[in-house]
């Protein structure tokens, strides 16, 4: 992973996630990055997720660099307000109940044996055929789940039977830098 961001850095994102949520339901446009340079500009996978009341609202990213940080989170931010098909979309009278977590990625690594996936250190990518599936690595915590339930629902993230990481499925881990308001 990339040097940890500073407690700037992350007050930074959270700030650019929550101001690309207003100017989406203002104007319904997307927010142009007001970041000139520094560790926002270097290229990083990140997610961003939204919860009213406790409720998760939206979760979507990019597990791989593709964009720079800010770039990143002012579109993932949008997105997971109004693209995470598993939920209706966030409604701008929501805004005032809305945390906003952000969850900055290392770069995904095999591993040879399940056994090496640290609950609550690690995400999961599980992946076999064209099916594909991640889970942060604060979502087993929040759940209470063992090593075993976590690799079952990275799995069935992915669309895969749930012991598909007995059977060859390729798993990789990553570690993330989790914030939020």
């Amino acid at each position: 992973m990339s040097e940890p961001l500073t407690a700037e850095d992350r007050r930074a994102c959270l700030k650019l996630a929550r101001q690309a949520l207003e100017h989406y339901f203002e104007t319904g446009g997307r927010l142009r990055s007001p970041v000139p340079s520094g560790v926002l500009k270097e290229k990083r996978g990140a997610f961003v997720t939204l919860t009213v009341d406790g409720e998760l609202r939206g979760c979507i990213g990019y597990p791989l660099p593709m964009k720079s940080l800010d770039e990143t989170i002012l579109e993932m931010a949008v997105a997971a307000a109004s693209q995470d098909t598993r939920f209706e979309p966030l409604r701008a009278e929501e805004m005032d109940k809305l945390k906003i977590e952000i969850s900055v990625l290392g770069l995904p690594e095999p591993v040879r044996d399940p056994e090496e996936v640290e609950v609550g250190r690690h995400g999961i990518i599980v992946a076999k055929g064209g099916h594909r599936g991640l889970l942060l690595p604060q979502v087993p915590v929040e759940h209470g789940w063992d090593r075993e339930t976590y690799l079952r629902h990275g799995c069935l993230k992915a669309g895969l039977p749930p012991d598909e990481w007995q059977k060859g499925a390729k798993i990789e881990v990553f570690t993330a830098q989790v914030f939020s308001e």
